[in-house]
This record gives structure tokens, sequence and C-alpha cells, in this order.
């Protein structure tokens, strides 16, 4: 079993070492505008694709987390009750369309009957569609930034899931751009105060406290939850005051 997976590792190792060479292999700058001149087309194509069929959807909340959440795990059976919640409020539901807690929040949305969209990102590892998608809000996608674009575009809340780097990058992402002004604040929601308490702590005593890199008012862009019912509550009372429709 051991030299089995030094094998996988020395394999994947030697991929790595591959894609890097080939990265900085020669080209003459006719290959390299040629190449690039047809990533346009593919890249306009999913963003066609994105806005067709994502402009139909109505008010959606986008749930991250990690594709590593077991079923049995509490923040896969709470991502699912936020979404079955939500369906039930009247909202459809925006994941990864992978595995984790965007199965989850697939399910939660598909079993209570809801709109249930799934993003879905080309990777070597982890990233598979789960079954809990409707059939006409599947979308496959080779380019992260599109991806993204739709997700900050077509949601009207983010319900933010413990998860890893593509979970923090999803937040960070939303949290720049409302602060930037780039696009109307809507709610972001952490889930899971005991996951998320040392990551806010450091924004707040070494970011905002002892650099002063960020406004004491950009705290507020931030709610944090332990349960289903306040992640949903504070979407609604968002709501209550202001009208929904696309960021941007």
């Amino acid at each position: 079993m051991i030299e089995e997976r030094e094998l996988e590792s020395n394999m994947a190792q030697e991929k790595e070492e591959q894609k890097i060479r080939q990265a900085f292999k020669d080209r003459d700058w006719n290959e390299i505008k040629s190449s690039d001149s047809w990533v346009i087309f593919k890249v306009m194509a999913e963003f066609v694709e994105g806005f067709e069929k994502l402009s139909k959807i109505g008010p959606c909340v986008s749930i991250f987390g990690s594709a590593r959440t077991p079923h049995n795990h509490e923040y896969y059976k709470m991502a699912e009750e936020i979404a079955a919640k939500l369906v039930r409020h009247g909202y459809g539901v925006i994941t990864g369309g992978g595995p984790g807690i965007m199965e989850a929040g697939n399910k939660g949305a598909f079993e209570q009957g809801g709109k249930s969209v799934g993003l879905n990102i080309q990777l070597p590892f982890e990233q598979f569609n789960n079954v809990y998608i409707d059939r006409d809000k599947m979308i496959n996608f080779d380019y992260f930034f599109v991806r993204k674009v739709m997700f900050m575009k077509y949601a009207q809340g983010y319900v933010v899931m413990p998860g890893g780097m593509g979970t923090m990058d999803e937040m960070f992402e939303a949290l720049t751009l409302i602060q930037t002004k780039k696009i109307g604040r809507f709610p972001i929601v952490l889930v899971g105060r005991s996951y998320w308490e040392g990551l806010l702590n450091w924004i707040e005593t070494v970011m905002l406290g002892r650099e002063n890199y960020i406004n004491p008012e950009d705290m507020n862009l931030i709610n944090v939850v332990d349960t289903p019912t306040e992640a949903v509550k504070v979407i609604d009372d968002f709501y209550s005051k202001y009208l929904l429709q696309p960021n941007f």
C-alpha cells in the first residue's frame, strides 16, 4: 500500500513537472497570438451559456463549502437544511455542482422541489457533478473566472460553510467587490462560529486594528451564525428592505 502511494505521488509530481516545462517551452509570437485568440472564443462561449441559462432562474442564494465534507458530517446536514429552508422561503440554490457541501446544498433544494443550480468546474481531482442538480441548470466551466462571474451576478446572497482554499476565494472575492462598490451589497453569511472565529479575529485585530488596511465598517459586511434558521433569517431580513435583482 505504501509503495502504491509513493508511486502515485511520483507520477503526480512528474505530471506537474511536465506542465511546468510545457508552460516555459519556447514559442514564437505568432503561435502565442494564435493560441490566445482561440481562447477568447472559448471564454465567450462560457459567458454566453451562463448568461442565457442563469438569467431565467430568478432569486437564488449560493452555498459554498468544502468538497471533502462527508455525508454524515454536521456541516453537510446543516447545508442541506439551509438549502431546504431557502427554497421554502422562495429562493433557488446555486452551488459549485460538486460533492460535499455543494451536494448538500443541491440536495436540500432538489428534495424540496426548488431550483437547484450547479456551476461545475473541470478539475483534476475532487470535482464531479452531483446528482441533485436540475438537468437544465447544470453548467460546466473550464475557466474559474467565468464561473465566478456567474456566482457573483446571479446570487442574491452567499451562505459560506466551512471550507478550504476555494471557499475562501469565493468569500473574499465577494467581500472585495462589495467593499470597492463594484457590485451592490448582498448578505454574506458565515456558518459555524467556531470554524470562522480565528480568521475573523485576525482580520479584526491585525488587518483592521494593527495595520489599518480595512475600514471598521467593512466588518459589517460579514454575518456569522451557528444555525440554519439564523442563516436564512439574515437573508430574509436583508431583502425585507431591498429589491431582489442581479448584482450587476
